[in-house]
């Protein structure tokens, strides 16, 4: 049987190790949206049920109980809501870092790919997560009346800097909690305190001045200039550009130091599994 001249680029693309890597991953990618949707009752529901509850919460306690205290954005769920949906993203591809390799152990020591496949599934999985949360996002932005700024129009590089950030900490954290086992109670503690000081339920401009450190730590934390890109879509006054900067540093930073931790553990891993 002959093959057709313009089926073989296609073949030779997916006989390539870039080809292979990307088929695998999206294989893996489409296993864990299956698992996360097809096999339960109310599927897609649980994607947008966790964020839209907390944001219910933290409106509610703001809005009605303490009154705003003049720290907040009109209307304050879609502030809310348009951090909590990254929040969302980044907290639950964090939290399955610290099980990428032994969830997975038999098929990671039994295949010939890249075992980075197993760290960028999850960011692709999650991501995807977010993209099909935002339909919640859209209608509360027009059952509110909330305006829209041309500041949308950097939604991809948001996009852009949350995955780089998310590739760089699952290639640090996912080979040393293999290592210590006590690190993924420790990533789970500091992912508590990094939503409370990364500016998901309040603009930048309201970190106070009067805690210097606090002040420092909020200037390099690569959170919060991230999602004050995806704040300023509705609130334009929420973008700072140093702030954007220091984020897409702190992710590249990230990126080449989880980098080097993973070429130098991942064979001690693979032993370790």
């Amino acid at each position: 049987m002959t093959i057709s001249a313009a089926a073989r680029p296609t073949e030779r693309i997916q006989r390539s190790p870039v080809g292979r890597y990307r088929h695998s991953l999206w294989l893996l990618t489409k296993r864990d949206l299956h698992v996360r949707y097809a096999t339960n009752a109310l599927g897609y529901v649980w994607s947008i049920l966790d964020p839209l509850l907390m944001a219910g919460i933290y409106f509610l306690v703001f809005t009605v109980i303490f009154h705003r205290g003049g720290i907040t954005e009109e209307p304050y769920i879609v502030f809310l809501l348009s951090g909590m949906l990254p929040w969302t993203w980044f907290n639950g591809a964090v939290s399955d870092f610290t099980r990428a390799y032994s969830r997975d152990a038999k098929l990671i020591r039994s295949v010939a790919i890249p075992r980075t496949i197993w760290i960028n599934r999850i960011v692709l999985s999650k991501g995807i997560e977010y993209l099909f949360s935002l339909p919640v996002l859209a209608f509360f932005v027009i059952v509110t009346g909330a305006q829209v700024h041309w500041q949308l129009a950097l939604m991809p590089l948001a996009l852009l800097i949350q995955a780089v950030l998310l590739i760089g900490l699952g290639l640090l954290v996912a080979p040393l909690v293999m290592f210590f086992r006590d690190l993924e109670r420790v990533v789970r503690l500091l992912l508590r305190l990094l939503f409370y000081v990364s500016a998901v339920l309040y603009p930048a401009t309201a970190v106070p001045k009067d805690f210097p450190i606090f002040k420092v730590f909020s200037d390099l934390n690569p959170l919060v200039g991230l999602f004050g890109i995806y704040h300023s879509a509705f609130f334009p006054n929420d973008l700072h550009w140093d702030l954007v900067l220091s984020s897409a540093i702190g992710s590249v930073i990230f990126l080449i130091i989880g980098w080097l931790v993973y070429s130098r553990t991942i064979r001690s891993v693979l032993k370790e599994m």
